[in-house]
């Protein structure tokens, strides 16, 4: 008889609050090492690291946050660690018919103390493993629909990717509703009236030609709340930080209002290829910045 093939040891679990939003319920508690302590120590051990785990959220207290798991509950997931690790997304639409209907893919942009907050996303996701989520998510939402599931909702994967190039998809989290993505996908659709084609993983227009997508509802800092709205509108002018509709690629701002008050703006940058869409991107966040900056400059009274 051959010997079992002995199970790694889990490095590092997720606790999750059953009530979080983009992350911010999560925690990440280490168990390197647990594994090799001896039974009697290793109870102890375990009870140690859960004390001093990781909060996601930067400013819940540790007391807060056990007594928000003590009211409401919460799940302890393993986290799946390896060398090239990336965080997909699949959205869907259950029709009235019941059939499902495949929306798009996204690559999620995540921050935070261990990369666990959302804070935007890249569309579409890499075709080298969008149809490796695409396909489990499609399954997972022909079930949802016998089980009376009706409208969108997403799927969060994470992919791994082995020294051989190759990738694993492993299915995370369920929302049963719009989610960050949405906005971003439905701003495109209906700025260009293209669709996502599932087989190549592309978002085309009418035309043919491929449109891609960086976006984030978390471009903030306190020197944003030195413009106003009217501020926007004027930086847009100046710098054509604009949805071109002749090239139908641009920028399009959204959570205008709380630009002053938060400091907070959303950004959705629209390009040709995944390049040109960051770069636009990446224009439009040093320039409300900048603009930012010379704005709270001027408005200091002289000494």
């Amino acid at each position: 008889m051959g010997m079992l093939e002995e199970r790694p040891s889990i490095s590092e679990v997720i606790v999750k609050l059953n009530q979080g939003v983009s992350g911010a319920g999560n925690a990440l508690v280490d168990l390197r090492g647990v594994a090799d302590t001896g039974d009697l120590g290793r109870r102890s051990l375990v009870a140690q690291r859960v004390r001093s785990m990781q909060l996601e959220s930067a400013i819940t207290p540790m007391a807060a946050y056990e007594g928000k798991f003590e009211e409401n509950g919460g799940i302890v997931e393993e986290r799946i660690v390896g060398e090239q690790l990336l965080s997909p997304s699949v959205q869907l639409r259950v029709r009235p018919d019941q059939s499902v209907e495949l929306l798009s893919t996204h690559d999620q942009l995540l921050g935070g103390a261990s990369g666990q907050s959302y804070l935007g996303c890249i569309f579409p996701a890499d075709p080298a493993y969008s149809r490796l989520i695409s396909e489990p998510a499609i399954t997972i939402g022909e079930r949802l629909a016998k089980e009376g599931a009706l409208g969108r909702f997403a799927l969060d994967f994470v992919v791994k990717q082995d020294v051989a190039g190759d990738w694993s998809a492993y299915a995370i989290e369920l929302n049963l509703r719009k989610g960050g993505t949405t906005h971003p996908f439905l701003s495109l659709q209906f700025l260009t009236d293209g669709s996502y084609d599932g087989a190549s993983g592309q978002y085309l227009l009418p035309g043919g030609e491929q449109r891609h997508l960086v976006a984030t509802d978390h471009l903030e800092s306190d020197e944003l709340r030195a413009l106003a709205v009217e501020d926007l509108f004027d930086i847009v002018a100046r710098h054509g930080l604009h949805f071109d509709q002749s090239r139908q690629t641009g920028v399009v701002f959204h959570m205008i209002s709380s630009l002053t008050e938060h400091g907070r703006i959303g950004v959705t940058a629209v390009g040709e290829s995944p390049v040109e869409a960051m770069r636009i991107y990446e224009k439009a966040k040093q320039v409300l910045l900048a603009e930012a900056v010379a704005a709270r400059e001027e408005s200091r009274l002289p000494i």
